[in-house]
Formats: C-alpha cells, structure tokens, sequence
C-alpha cells in the first residue's frame, strides 16, 4: 500500500512540475515578452494522451484568430463533402444537358491539369443549360475589408468559380502584355501606368465597380499578377461557354434538376492540402459553400454556421462567433478551448493520418521558416491579420505525448515575425520538458 501511494505521489509531483515548467516557459517566452506585455493573449495546450489540460491562460477568452478559422472550415469539409469534391450536379435529359453550380473552386484553375466537369461538358453532344444561382451569400464575407477588393487573397465568392475567379497578367510593353481568361475585362484597352524604370509588368489595380484594370509597369523581369474580377452569374455561365465554345443558356426551372447526379472533380484532400498549406482564402471560402450545399442543398454561409454551431459544434467549450470560412473578417472569435476542442474532433472523426496529409509540419506551407526541427512532430494552422497571430495544432513531445495546443494573440505592437518567433520558442520549450 505504501508502495502504491509513493508511487502516486511521485507521479503527482512530475505532473505539478511539468505543468509549473510549462508555465515558466510562456510566461518567459511569451506573456512577459516586451512587446506583447500589453497584448491580449490566449494559450491552452491539451494532453490528448493523458485527456487533461497541460496548461491554460485565458484559454476560455474570446480571441480574432485569423487563418486559424480554416480549422473549422476543414472540418466541416472533410466531414461533408466526401472523397472527392462535387464539381458540377448534371441531369442528362433526351434533348439536353442541365447542369447546376456546387461551388468547386478548381474548374478551371491552371493548378489543377484534371478537369471531369470541362471534358464532360466538352464531349457532349446535346445543348447545354444552366440552372440559375442556388446561392445566398455575397461576394464578400461579413467583416472583411473592402480596401483589399482587388488584392490576390480575396477573390469573391460565387457558386460557378471559374479561373479561381482572378484574372492572370503577365508579359513585358510593346505588345507582350496579356492577360485571361479574355470575357473577364470590361473593355480591351488598358489605362498603362509608369512605376519603375523596368518593361515587365509590376502590378496591377482594378476599379472598386468595375472589371477596369490599370497595369503598371517597372518590374525587372517577368512575373504574373493575379487580380480578382467582379463575378455575376451571366460572366461566370459565359466564360465557360467561351472556354468551351459551346453555348449555355439560362433556366430558371428548377424542376430539371429530377435524377441529377455528381461529376466530381478532385480530391477532397488535395484541395484541402492546398487550403491548409498556403492557407487559401478562396479555397476556404469555396469549400465552406460546398459543405453547405451537401447539406442543405443550397450555399448559404450564415445558415450553415449556424446550423454547425448547434450541431457539430454544440459541445465546444465555449460557443464561437463563426463569421466566414477563411478567416478574413474580425467579426469570427473563437478562444483556445474551442481550437483544442474542433481539433479533438478531427483527430477523433479522421484520424492522425488524414490530419498529418492536410495540415503543414515544421519547414512546410506557411511553417516553412518555422519549426523545422521539429517536422513531421508538429501539424498545425497559422493565422495572421494586422495585430493578430495564431497558431493551433498538434504536437508530438519527445515523450511521444500526443498534445492538442492553441495560442491566439490579439492587440501586439511587434512584427508578425517578432511573435511568430516568440511562440515558437515557447511551443518548442513545451515539446522538450514534456
């Protein structure tokens, strides 16, 4: 009996310890660094082995976490849409085809070579209709900025995306300079700006109401500009009837859609992969829009937040403000407890392995010049927006303990970097004494 109760007692006395260590380290690396003494700062870190919280500070406090919104996208992603993305819903009649938009974000899209919906749609026979939008949501997310319209990271929503809904420039003056897909310019002549000394293109600014584009010149050598288009269901329809040289009319009779069925298009985990890794806004958004037509048959962001809040989601420590699925609005707040929550979840539901192909490792995606020690030890998400820096995930200890962590800072006056740096030595400082 003593034998037992000494036994216990050194186990308590190493857990105390380990937690007080733990502790030490976030206040040294983290919560009494210079810089972020007067920020707003969330850490909870999860023993998933042991099932009991290793450490929390202000853990049930709300927080904007940024990119790290993409968890829950994914989640309800890899929870609803399957193996393979539903890339277009096709009802093949005697006398036609009729076809109704799921939201796949890759149709087109030069990164993806395989494209089922364009080669189907290619090799038909038959006049080809499309059933007019089933979405509800805007182009914009609730609480994005508008000033970023036509930056590369916030292509507008829409349930037909087509080319990623960017269009690609590219070439050098005097007669090199190009640019497609062609239908999405509001006219064929371009206001040419004069920054720099160089001929190549260096960027690129379109009018806030309009596909009008200014191209400015003075980059050195040759690099392609991505700006987003305004999208509208007669552009989205045309373009693909331009690509495929065939014409699609318009129908607003939604009884065509009897006996419909899927072409899909890519793997779910390879765009989730792309999503995660580079943290894509767009394939974010997308794939929350898929999700939500899988299960409600029409795309409606709010509706099937709500829905997930009260279903999926209604055991979370705390119950979030889910505004969008990439995490450009302030309006999402999440605390750490939820993060570590929505990530047992995915452990649970798919498995490590699914987790270890989606997520980024140390020396990868946006941790590629963070924790590269640690690779294949380290699966998280990052989140940056001005004065905001997150970080949740999984980690190995070299115990092997498998732990669940969030770190969510809100209101620092240091550069991203500066924090980015700061987390990572304290997320390694956890990973050596546990």
């Amino acid at each position: 009996m003593k034998n037992i109760i000494y036994f216990l007692s050194v186990i308590l006395l190493f857990s105390c310890s380990s937690q007080q260590q733990v502790a030490k380290s976030a206040r040294e690396n983290v919560l009494n660094v210079p810089g972020l003494k007067n920020a707003h700062i969330g850490i909870s870190i999860f023993n998933e082995s042991a099932k009991k919280y290793l450490y929390n500070h202000n853990a049930d406090k709300y927080f904007v976490p940024a990119s790290n919104t993409k968890i829950p996208t994914a989640y309800v992603a890899m929870k609803y849409l399957g193996d393979s993305l539903p890339g277009m819903k096709v009802n093949e009649l005697a006398d036609r085809i009729v076809v109704t938009p799921t939201g796949d974000p890759t149709l087109l899209d030069p990164e993806f070579t395989k494209q089922p919906v364009f080669e189907y749609l290619k090799k038909t026979s038959k006049p080809i209709f499309a059933t007019t939008d089933s979405i509800t949501t805007g182009a914009w997310g609730s609480g994005w900025s508008w000033s970023d319209y036509d930056a590369d990271y916030m292509p507008e929503r829409s349930s037909l995306p087509i080319y990623s809904n960017v269009v690609w420039f590219y070439g050098k003056k005097n007669g090199a300079l190009n640019y497609f897909p062609k239908g999405t310019i509001a006219t064929q002549s371009f206001n040419l700006g004069t920054k720099g000394s160089g001929d190549y293109l260096n960027g690129v600014n379109r009018e806030l109401m309009s596909n009008n584009y200014v191209m400015n010149l003075g980059a050195p050598a040759l690099k392609e500009i991505r700006v987003p288009f305004i999208t509208s269901v007669n552009l989205q329809w045309q373009l693909l009837a331009d690509t495929l040289h065939k014409n699609i009319s318009l129908t607003n009779d939604k009884n065509l859609n009897t006996g419909s069925f899927i072409i899909h298009s890519q793997p779910t985990d390879s765009v989730l992969s792309i999503l995660m890794h580079r943290s894509d806004n767009f394939f974010a958004e997308q794939s929350l829009l898929m999700a939500s037509n899988a299960v409600l048959g029409r795309m409606t962001n709010a509706e099937f937040i709500n829905r997930i809040l009260n279903t999926d989601f209604k055991d979370l420590p705390q119950k979030p403000r889910w505004a969008d699925g990439s995490g450009l609005s302030r309006y999402n707040l999440f605390t750490p407890q939820d993060f570590v929550g929505i990530l047992q979840k995915i452990k649970n539901e798919f498995g490590m392995e699914r987790v270890k192909a989606i997520f980024a490792t140390g020396g990868s995606g946006t941790l590629s010049s963070y924790y590269k020690e640690e690779a294949s030890k380290i699966f998280a998400k990052t989140g940056t927006l001005s004065g905001v820096v997150a970080l949740s995930g999984f980690l190995y200890s070299k115990k092997n303990e498998l732990l669940i962590f969030s770190v969510l800072v809100n209101n620092h006056n240091m550069s991203s970097p500066d924090v980015r740096r700061a987390v990572e030595k304290f997320i390694k400082s956890v990973r050596e004494r546990y």
